[in-house]
């Protein structure tokens, strides 16, 4: 099989340069581009911004009439239409809050459900030497974890702009128009608190990303040590506290940076709490200068402060998503590396249309060579196959001669690095994945099955097919017999990785899984590893079965189950030495000859 390269680290991680780099060079033009089909909806909700803020801005008026005028003159109507007006205010204020939230999060939820689904999609495409090169677990902290954590940003950073900004303008003007004296006074706060801001978000960016890396360095933890592989290696291993230890060491530094993260927010929210305080007393000692005394009415001067004091929500929320969208931009960063990483096994441009079912089965290999990336020695050299429709294959050779490898070339988990590779002498790389899937069924020896039904694993293969069929597949691999004998039959869930069945059940239900597909072209790659020799020979009569009007490509170590192929490969360091039917390779007592000894 081909090397498998994990990656795995054991400790905190350093931020790389080319890290920084990525980070710094995400583009907020391409953020504003997940928003771009939703202009109707954010042009609505900044609509109701608008009005919104504008009405609020009435109310610090109405206060100061009822100061000024109602009060004093003891103008009762008045008084009833002031008071009237400022309920009426906050009710409406509260209706057009409760329509803006309902409509910004939906558009937000939308925004992410996209982001998801063009993560997972996008990986989806990629080649199967990603995910060897990845470690285990990275791949669901990004969707998850980062992911996530931008929900906050993308569910709310449009509306907040929007909202925060026009309310400090409209409060800004409101004060403006109270007394632009005391409104220079107010502006004091901003330099303090713009400087500020800007020191925490830096700080807050530089966290985030190492907080993501954790989280995904605690997510790989999970999944080696809590699945049922990992359970089962660290008992038989005895590394369960070593296990705990690493996990423990990993939350320990997640803690340390969710509180420098909370940490860096609050000493700017104190400094800003004590800032915002001083202003009232200082506007109050500004209204009783000399300068200034017999200027202002109270009324105004209470309005001004309601006004100022007003302020300091949307102001610093305003600084927030400012601090927020800056440390997102990490985030931002490695979901942005997943969607442009490149597909190396894809789709062509313009397709070769073909029916499945109308396949013949005529494969052919041409010179074909594969390294693996980052390999400078070939897995496969130079090798050239002809394998006529309805006719069967064997691969046979020593561990790590190419078999699997050649075997992976077919079904196009891998291209070719140089060669080609067709059926009915059409290039696979010419084809649709869906169709080349329809055309090309492979058992391997690695059995998967998901944690769910028997039924539900079987039709996974086929989601329209019958019960019938899906019997019918299941005594063509020797399995029906053993399903319908338990308790749920086929409604019976097969645990997390089939872990409830035997090796040799598991292989069995994977064998009935590829053949409900009636693939024209068969790839076994040691399908019958696992079973035992009566079990084998059951299973190795329903293959000759089902191979009838296929082509077959058995790839085994017991040549006792490739005897009766059309033709055998010997290979050899990825090269075919020999190649002949089984008894003329024993005749020429080579290399087969000396693996059947």
């Amino acid at each position: 099989m081909e090397p498998t390269h994990s990656g795995r680290d054991r400790g905190p991680r350093k931020v790389s340069a080319a890290e920084k780099e990525q980070a710094r060079q995400v583009s907020l033009r391409r953020i504003g581009r997940l928003f771009a089909r939703h202009r109707s909806g954010l042009a609505t909700v900044t609509a109701i911004i608008v009005v919104s803020s504008v009405l609020a801005m009435a109310s610090p008026f109405l206060l100061r009439a009822v100061i000024d005028r109602a009060l004093p003159e003891r103008e009762l109507t008045l008084l009833v239409w002031l008071v009237a007006g400022m309920v009426g205010v906050a009710a409406l204020t509260s209706v057009l809050g409760v329509a803006q939230t309902w409509i910004s999060t939906r558009i937000g939820q939308q925004v992410m459900h996209r982001l998801r689904t063009d993560v997972f999609t996008h990986l989806q495409r990629q080649s199967l030497a990603f995910f060897t090169r990845t470690r285990t677990g990275e791949v669901q902290s990004r969707i998850t974890n980062d992911i996530g954590g931008m929900q906050s940003v993308v569910t709310s950073t449009a509306t907040s702009i929007a909202s925060n900004l026009t309310t400090v303008v409209a409060t800004a003007a409101a004060m403006a128009a109270l007394s632009w004296r005391l409104s220079l006074v107010s502006l004091v706060v901003l330099p303090p608190a713009i400087w500020l801001t800007r020191r925490v978000a830096h700080l807050r960016r530089e966290i985030t990303a190492r907080r993501q890396r954790e989280l995904a360095d605690l997510n790989v933890t999970v999944e080696e040590g809590l699945s049922v592989s990992g359970v089962q290696l660290a008992k038989t291993l005895g590394t369960g506290p070593a296990l705990a230890a690493r996990f423990a060491a990993s939350s320990a530094r997640l803690v340390d940076l969710e509180l420098r993260t909370e940490l860096a927010g609050r000493w700017r929210m104190a400094t800003m709490s004590i800032v915002f305080a001083a202003i009232p007393a200082v506007l109050y000692l500004s209204a009783g200068l000399p300068g200034t005394a017999g200027t202002l009415s109270i009324g105004t001067l209470v309005a001004f402060t309601a006004l100022q004091g007003g302020l300091f929500r949307p102001l610093m929320g305003l600084l927030n998503v400012g601090v927020s969208v800056t440390a997102s931009l990490a985030l931002f960063a490695r979901i942005f590396e997943y969607l442009d990483l490149p597909v190396e096994v894809g789709d062509p441009a313009k397709p070769v249309d073909v029916d499945p079912r109308r396949v013949r089965g005529d494969l052919r290999l041409t010179d074909v060579t594969f390294r693996y990336p980052g390999s400078d020695t070939a897995a496969v050299a130079g090798v050239t196959l002809d394998v006529p429709a309805g006719t069967s294959l064997a691969l046979v050779g020593e561990t790590g001669s190419g078999k699997s490898t050649l075997a992976a070339l077919v079904s196009r988990l891998y291209d070719p690095t140089s060669g080609r590779i067709t059926v009915d002498g059409v290039d696979l790389r010419h084809l649709r994945l869906a169709d080349l899937a329809g055309i090309v069924g492979v058992v391997s020896q690695e059995t998967y099955l998901l944690h769910t039904t028997v039924r539900e694993n079987l039709r996974y293969a086929r989601p329209d097919a019958s019960d019938a069929e899906i019997e019918a597949a299941a005594r063509s691999a020797q399995i029906h017999d053993l399903i319908a004998g338990l308790p749920d039959g086929y409604d019976t869930v097969v645990g997390s990785r089939g872990h409830r069945f035997s090796g040799g059940e598991k292989q069995r239900l994977a064998i009935a899984r590829t053949l409900l597909r009636d693939p024209r072209i068969l790839i076994l790659d040691e399908a019958t590893s696992a079973l035992d020799t009566e079990t084998e020979r059951a299973v190795q009569r329903a293959f000759d079965e089902v191979a009838r009007g296929r082509t077959t490509i058995t790839i085994a170590h017991r040549l006792s189950t490739v005897r009766e192929a059309d033709q055998i490969a010997v290979l050899d360091h990825g090269r075919i030495v020999e190649s002949g039917s089984h008894h003329s390779l024993l005749e020429r007592a080579g290399r087969y000859a000396a693996l059947a000894a």
